[in-house]
């Protein structure tokens, strides 16, 4: 009996519902989705450059390296975003250490939102004419931003936070142990609940 089925074979109400697994996977294929078109940008790909705008654009046009190297570095970030998102709700995620998971997950879900919901403020300010850019608005990149690309930030962050709820249930529930059963300390200080070490 592995963890997944442990956990199917609680006893109703042992570790309450188990929240929606769909955010992490969502979050998984969200990561995946912008890391592909960081690489495109990074090999030479020069579609929708346009809609990023500003100095990066000019920079990108001009094919400076600091700007290709910076967008690979981030489409590998994004990658390992996309892992550790999956991580959360895939069995194997549970071999990992939990507290380093739970980490960098709360990291990701922090970071993510707080970075898109500022973006998010600002771009909605310049838009609606609160505030006044020192220099001109280029007004299809901004629209861009506001909608996809500083949005995207914070719809990850959110699917982050949702997808956390999976894992603490899903960690949770797999150390409760069956009535009558006493619970003995996996070799990675986790209950087993089985009742005895896990292998």
């Amino acid at each position: 009996m592995d963890i997944q089925a442990a956990r199917v074979t609680q006893p109703a109400g042992s570790a309450g519902t188990a929240p929606p697994s769909w955010p992490a996977y969502a979050a998984g294929v969200w990561g995946l989705l912008f890391a592909g078109i960081s690489f495109y940008w990074g090999a030479g790909g020069r579609a929708l450059l346009d809609t990023v705008g500003g100095a990066i654009e000019r920079r990108a046009l001009a094919g400076d390296t600091a700007v290709y190297v910076a967008v690979w570095v981030t489409g590998v970030l994004k990658l390992v975003g996309a892992g550790l998102a999956l991580a959360l709700v895939r069995p194997w995620g549970l071999r990992l250490p939990r507290r380093a998971v739970l980490l960098f997950g709360w990291a990701a879900a922090v970071g993510l939102t707080l970075y898109g919901g500022a973006l998010e403020v600002t771009n909605a300010l310049a838009a609606s004419h609160v505030v006044e850019p020192s220099t001109p608005i280029e007004w299809k990149a901004l629209w861009w931003h506001l909608w996809v690309w500083d949005l995207s930030f914070l719809v990850w962050g959110i699917l982050f936070a949702l997808a956390l709820r999976r894992f603490r249930w899903t960690a949770r529930s797999a150390t409760v142990p069956a009535p009558g059963q006493v619970p003995a300390p996996a070799p990675d200080g986790r209950w087993s609940s089985r009742g005895r070490q896990e292998p």
